[in-house]
């Protein structure tokens, strides 16, 4: 080989990554065969997580400046690689196919040779969490969400907690989009959103009489409780009904992109769950959670762009949306 050339096993460390899987069995001295599917599943999950965070860390490095090019390639890049996320996210769900040829007895052979190591120490999938914009007072269990963490872990989680998030930065992207600024609407008519809010109540039917006052709550006056502010929801619900129009379109995909990545850690989690049952039953995880009952609980609740979903309750049809003004629709079409 020339001099400064790359070698294939040295450029993927692969004496280092092929000797990482040391089994707890064997220095037992009762090896366990299905150790080591378990270790590679669990190192190529950790992986992907690595992957996952490059691809979200790079998205929010676009958005934290204020100011995303959403005319040229800027918010392309940002659907290209949360779109990403999502194939990602399909090929851990997949994954526990080949960890599900393990049978319950075969854990058995390993299994209390673990404890306390559990999955619930992931770092990295707690670091992907908080990123996104999963806040410690919404987790299922917090009370002991960082008590198995070693304490230089521990108080990195929680610094976390003082960082913005990739739904904070969404948040400000949408509140400084200009399109439902007063300069684009005529002012000898109703408010543009006063016109869709009456287009709308009026397309309810009987038992949604209440999305009349949830319109106000989301749309007016707020809730401490809601992580995007009124201005942010009129935006990306204008977003949402206008798509068609060019300069909305990859808005639209990036939207779709992030309810993507709470579809697929939902259904990661989901199968995880499927997967813990099936092992272990009703017994508790290695880590001392509450096994399914905990993976239950989070993945009901650990859905972070769901106030974006909730959004369309709010669509109707596309034949009843209000023409935009002449101003505005050379704007969001380019200019053409």
């Amino acid at each position: 080989m020339s001099q400064g050339s790359v070698y294939y096993p040295d450029y993927l460390k692969l004496d280092t990554l092929l000797n990482a899987q040391e089994l707890e069995s064997v220095k037992h001295g009762r090896p366990a065969h299905d150790e080591m599917l378990f270790i590679v599943i669990h190192q190529a999950y950790e992986l992907w997580f690595k992957q996952v965070l490059h691809e979200v860390g790079s998205v929010m490095a676009m958005f934290a400046d204020e100011h995303v090019d959403d005319n040229g390639g800027e918010l392309n890049i940002a659907v290209h690689r949360l779109q990403r996320v999502k194939t990602i996210l399909g090929v851990l769900v997949h994954q526990m196919d080949i960890m599900e040829t393990m049978t319950p007895l075969d854990f058995l052979d390993f299994r209390d040779m673990l404890r306390p190591a559990s999955g619930f120490q992931s770092m990295q999938f707690k670091v992907l969490e908080a990123k996104l914009g999963l806040r410690m007072e919404k987790r299922h269990g917090k009370q002991y969400y960082t008590s198995q963490l070693k304490p230089d872990h521990k108080a990195e989680i929680e610094a976390l907690e003082g960082e913005q998030t990739l739904l904070e930065l969404v948040n400000g992207w949408l509140e400084r989009m200009p399109f439902l600024e007063e300069r684009y609407w005529p002012k000898d008519g109703k408010p543009f959103f006063q016109r869709l809010e009456e287009q709308y109540v009026s397309s309810l039917v009987q038992g949604e009489e209440g999305n009349a006052k949830l319109w106000k709550d989301i749309f007016v006056t707020g809730s401490a409780e809601r992580s995007l502010s009124p201005k942010a929801c009129r935006s990306a619900l204008f977003i949402m009904l206008y798509r068609d129009e060019p300069i909305f379109q990859q808005a639209f995909r990036f939207l779709e992109a992030l309810l993507d990545i709470d579809e697929g850690l939902a259904a990661w989690r989901g199968r995880h769950l499927n997967m813990v049952h099936r092992m272990i039953g009703l017994r508790v995880g290695t880590g001392g959670s509450t096994g399914k009952a905990y993976l239950r609980g989070a993945m009901d609740s650990h859905y972070i762009f769901s106030e974006i979903a909730d959004l369309s309750s709010f669509l109707f049809e596309r034949n009843k949306l209000p023409e935009l003004p002449a101003e505005l629709k050379k704007a969001v079409g380019f200019g053409s």
